[in-house]
Formats: C-alpha cells, sequence, structure tokens
C-alpha cells in the first residue's frame, strides 16, 4: 500500500482501501449467508416463536392464522431476508475485522496490536446484544399486541414481521460494540479516559435519542432494554479507559 510523504493515505486510496474492505465483508457475509439459505426453515420457526409456534400448526391447521403471507414474491423475499441477515451474523467476526483493518492504518504499528483484542471482544458483544433482543422480543411482542382492542383481530403480515425482528437483532447487536470500540480507540492511544466520560450528559442523551430512533418499537420497555445497557456500558468502558490511562502514566513515569 502507498501512502503520501506526510506517511498519511491520500483520499484516493482511502476510498480503495474502503471498497477492498466492503467487498470482503460482503463475501463473508454472502458465504456465511448460506448457511441462513439453507436452514431457513429452522431459522424461521426459531424467528416466528414469540408469535406462533409453526411446528404445532402442522397438527393445528388454523394455529399460526395471525401470519400470512403476502404475494407471489413474498416467500422468496423472505427466504433472502434470512439468508443475508444469518451472513451478517454468523460473519460478524470476519466483517467486524474489515471495519477494524480500515482504521488502523491511521494508527501507528505498536497500536495494530490491539486489533486481537478488538475482534476476541466484538465478536461476543454483538451476538450478546443480538441475544438480548432475541430475549426480550417475546415481551415486546405481547406489549406491542396488547394494544390490539378485544373486538378486533391481528393479522400480522409475515414479512413486516420478520423485517422488524430482524431489524431489532441487528440494531442491539450492533449497538453492543460501543464500549469495545471505545476501550479499544483508548488501547490505541486515540481516546482518553477523561475524553470519553467528559461529555457523558451528551452522551447519555445520544444513547437514549438513538434507542428511541432506531428500535423499532415505540413501547420504553424495547427502548430502555436497549439504552440502560448501553448507558452502564458506556461508564465501564470510559472507567476501564481511565485505569488504562493511569497504568499507562505510571509505566513512562518508571
Amino acid at each position: 500500500m502507498t501512502t503520501e510523504d506526510s506517511g498519511r493515505m491520500s483520499l484516493l486510496e482511502h476510498f480503495k482501501e474502503l471498497r477492498k474492505r466492503t467487498v470482503r465483508s460482503a463475501l463473508a457475509i454472502a458465504v456465511f449467508g448460506i448457511f441462513g439459505w439453507v436452514f431457513y426453515t429452522k431459522i424461521v420457526r426459531i424467528l416466528t416463536k414469540p408469535v406462533c409456534d409453526l411446528s404445532l400448526s402442522q397438527s393445528t391447521p388454523h394455529h399460526c392464522g395471525v401470519l400470512y403471507i403476502d404475494g407471489v414474491l413474498g416467500p422468496l423475499n423472505l427466504q433472502i431476508s434470512v439468508a443475508i441477515v444469518s451472513g451478517v451474523i454468523l460473519a460478524s467476526p470476519i466483517w467486524l475485522y474489515q471495519l477494524w483493518a480500515f482504521v488502523s492504518p491511521a494508527l501507528h504499528n505498536r497500536e495494530k496490536k490491539y486489533s486481537i483484542f478488538f475482534i476476541a471482544v466484538a465478536t461476543p458483544f454483538f451476538v450478546a446484544g443480538a441475544a438480548l433482543a432475541y430475549w426480550i422480543l417475546p415481551l415486546a411482542i405481547r406489549v406491542l399486541l396488547g394494544f390490539t382492542p378485544t373486538t378486533l383481530s391481528n393479522l400480522i403480515k409475515f414479512s413486516d414481521y420478520l423485517t422488524f425482528v430482524l431489524h431489532l437483532i441487528l440494531v442491539f447487536g450492533l449497538a453492543f460494540e460501543l464500549p469495545v470500540l471505545l476501550v479499544s480507540l483508548n488501547f490505541a492511544g486515540v481516546l482518553s479516559g477523561r475524553s470519553i466520560l467528559k461529555p457523558w450528559r451528551i452522551a447519555v442523551f445520544g444513547i437514549t435519542l438513538f434507542s428511541s430512533t432506531f428500535v423499532p418499537t415505540s413501547d420504553p420497555l424495547t427502548m430502555g432494554a436497549l439504552a440502560l445497557p448501553l448507558v452502564g456500558f458506556y461508564f465501564a468502558a470510559g472507567g476501564l479507559a481511565l485505569l488504562n490511562d493511569r497504568r499507562r502514566a505510571k509505566k513512562i513515569v518508571e
């Protein structure tokens, strides 16, 4: 990779690097998406469990009458969506590494060693966020469907429901990368613990705004389930950064 005399990448090189990392991430998602395509039926049964147990519908024909698929292309679009999201989740170690690799050229060589730390921690946090979304899903569904008048039936378009579930899982998974990113940048010497925690009021407001904007529900339960852990992670990341700053300063003095 060529760089300018100043050691910085040119704008064109940044675009080339971004394209390379994006292509590699897309290929990894496509490869792992095959898993979602092959096991589509099993994944759909898991995702629909909060609303309806599809396995029981085989013995009781009208058991899942609340769900329906619209249009000729509906089933195909659903399978493609499940395959893509499955690829995003399963390929998370790869595209997370590509994300860090895009940032790392701006770091010194001694700082790039934290790439292993970033990937090792970022992947479990992404999975933990996705798991929390799925865990809170049944309660969120019950709360939302509870607003249906008793005199009416709520028919749910399956594509809308699946989009809702996958959106929720991805938002939670990506949001849980916040503390990993903050700590990694601190370890790399880009952010200090003081600079992380100083704007804590703005950070808490931003987390709350993010949760209320990107969570695909309007109920405070689901938004709180995302906002509260993120606020806790934010302060925990700031605390770890402060400890690391003290350790680094003490090492310099010695």
